[in-house]
């Protein structure tokens, strides 16, 4: 069953294949829907300091009665923050918030500030995103993160770290859904041994509905949302959906079917 199957991410870590979002949740939210994610098998809880909301996750981690070994926990780096100083201090306040030893997994949110992430005529950041690397390292080797890695990075961001960095990252988190399949990022990391990580695996609801993944999802008699993550998991990434209702929480690690390769080439043709 997929909530019990793993990836072994380049430094030999584990991590489960699919991850309890935390996005647009608020902290108080926060602590009901891990707990409810623990009790129906996730062990992968997906957060940042830029949702808001660590200190609700680190709660419902606390309440759970599951072995804190046993969970997964990423955050992130604020996609403003550009220094080594300010890289540190964030990871000394995320470990706070979460009132935890160590993080799983800990990522620079963006390679630039969100105001101009997507901007093609902005400075690119790579000097910045360096140093920020640079003291995610140093808490990887002192033991406080577990492992390291990116999100939302491009080509050239994430060629960037690797020419300058000691420890390739271990994960590159981008947005993946059905009609969004960026090939050529995933395709790169896969070459680097890098792990794809798919946020809003549902385009944030916007495929609950488009008629052709309506109609693959009820060949398979699941939902819409359940055909989107498993989309995700055919392509080799690690699908992070989220929800703060009980029963869609529950739904959404019930992906244990496969699309064939005739619907996935229409999917991928979205």
């Amino acid at each position: 069953m997929i909530k019990d199957e793993y990836f072994i991410l380049n430094n030999g870590v584990k991590i489960p294949k699919i991850g309890l979002g935390m996005w647009q949740i608020s902290n108080e939210d926060a602590t009901p829907s891990v707990l409810w994610g623990l009790k129906y098998g996730y062990r992968h809880i997906d957060t940042a300091e830029a949702y808001g909301n660590e200190k609700g996750v680190g709660l419902a981690i606390k309440q759970s009665g599951v072995r804190r070994e046993d969970i997964f926990i990423t955050s992130k780096i604020h996609a403003h923050i550009k220094t080594y100083q300010e890289a540190k201090a964030c990871i000394e306040q995320s470990l706070k918030d979460l009132d935890v030893d160590y993080i799983d997994l800990m990522l620079i949110h963006a390679p630039r500030p969100w105001d101009i992430l997507w901007d093609p005529n902005a400075p690119r950041m790579y000097q910045e995103n360096i140093e920020v690397y640079r003291a995610m390292e140093e808490a990887y080797k002192e033991g406080k993160l577990k492992s390291i890695g990116l999100s939302n990075f491009f080509i050239d961001d994430v060629r960037s770290i690797l020419e300058n960095c000691e420890i390739i990252p271990q994960v590159n988190q981008i947005c993946i859904y059905i009609g969004n399949t960026p090939m050529d990022v995933i395709d790169y990391c896969k070459e680097n041994n890098i792990l794809v990580e798919a946020y809003s695996p549902i385009a944030t609801g916007r495929l609950l509905n488009n008629e052709l993944v309506k109609s693959i999802a009820d060949k398979y008699g699941v939902s819409v949302a359940r055909l989107c993550i498993r989309y995700c998991l055919e392509i080799d990434t690690l699908p992070l959906p989220k929800s703060n209702k009980e029963n869609h929480i529950k739904e959404n690690i019930d992906v244990d079917f496969e699309i064939s390769k005739e619907d996935m080439e229409l999917l991928l043709k979205q």
